[in-house]
């Protein structure tokens, strides 16, 4: 399969815009949105804890949640314009206006949107097989681009949905971290010092327990782990090993993303609501892949019942130790009665 067109537009504050398959120029009075100018963007290290904190002193004037006739990832029409130079489209990234970070030449640091449809009403469980084929190879595009940037230590794909997380946009989307340094979560996992990898030995101790196995078919799995932190928490992955989005022919990619959606649409099923989660996407860092790198997706789903919020109270920001309030395999047998 060829890579999926792509256009590329530079608006005029220096961000990027990449239009991804078929789209519609924008309307003749459309005006590119801008930077706030002023902002502070710093990186400042912890040496208690041995890790980075990311100031952004500009983010507290982002966007929140407007109506859609104000939404900036919708299409841009006649009279308003938004951060999507087009009148259609069919998937868009841009470089956020309200970054975390911001790109330095030769040192990293870039934030992108990857807005995954330009209907607004949906959710990445509403998203047709078509635009799931899409939207793996956009973030496969995207990785391959980032991983090539000068500075770029680590590429982190993932998705807050949900006001509960802290969503401030309702159209359907995700983002994209291009660190200037290893996140402490993809270190530790893939400095781990054991014979052969990990994941595969974890994947195949579930396939072989079958307890919390969600799904196993087409090469792709999902699981409840044991040691899962969060209620309904569910891991997935290519059951052979594959360092990254890359090493996935682009059927392989699709089906990881249906995997990913079939779990998903069990979530919103479990309590009757759309699932507020936050999905984390881990794979190989720029260069020659770890022995520890092995693609998978994390979902953390952030109810534990009907109303009810995980918080990540005293014990868990605090220490650093999660308690969970339900049994892995209990969870596993409520969500597989759940699947499509």
């Amino acid at each position: 399969m060829p890579r999926v067109a792509r256009t590329d537009i530079v608006q005029p504050d220096g961000r990027h815009v990449y239009l991804y398959g078929d789209f519609a120029a924008p309307p003749p009075d459309y005006e590119a949105p801008r930077m706030p100018g002023g902002g502070v963007f710093q990186r400042r290290w912890n040496p208690l804890r041995r890790e980075w904190v990311l100031v952004a002193a500009s983010r507290q004037a982002r966007t929140f949640l407007p109506q859609q006739a104000e939404c900036p990832l919708c299409p841009s029409t006649a009279g308003r314009s938004s951060e999507i130079p087009a009148g259609h489209f069919e998937a868009a990234v841009f470089e956020n206006r309200f970054p975390s970070m911001i790109r330095e030449r030769g040192r990293g640091g870039v934030c992108e949107v990857v807005v995954y449809t330009d209907q607004h009403d949906g959710s990445f469980a509403t998203l047709s097989d078509s635009q799931l084929t899409m939207l793996g190879e956009v973030w496969t595009d995207r990785y391959r681009d980032l991983a090539t940037q000068a500075g770029v230590k680590y590429v982190y794909i993932f998705e807050n949905r949900g006001e509960q997380v802290g969503v401030t946009l309702h159209h359907p989307h995700g983002q994209i971290y291009a660190y200037p340094f290893l996140p402490p979560v993809a270190a530790g996992e893939l400095r781990r010092q054991t014979h052969g990898c990990l994941q595969c030995a974890l994947i195949a101790d579930e396939v072989d327990g079958k307890r919390r196995m969600l799904i196993a078919d087409g090469g792709m799995v999902a699981y409840v782990p044991g040691y899962a932190r969060w209620p309904y928490e569910v891991h997935l992955a290519p059951r052979e090993h594959r360092s990254s989005l890359l090493e996935l022919r682009p059927a392989s990619r699709t089906r990881l993303l249906k995997t990913m959606q079939r779990v998903i649409r069990a979530y919103d099923r479990l309590f009757e609501v759309p699932m507020p989660y936050m999905m984390a996407m881990h794979q190989s860092p720029p260069g020659p892949p770890p022995a520890q790198a092995h693609l998978h997706i994390e979902l953390y789903p952030i109810l534990r019942d009907r109303g009810k919020l995980k918080y990540l109270a005293g014990s868990e920001s605090g220490a650093g130790v999660f308690i969970n309030d339900t049994l892995a395999e209990e969870s596993a047998d409520r969500l597989r009665a759940l699947l499509e």
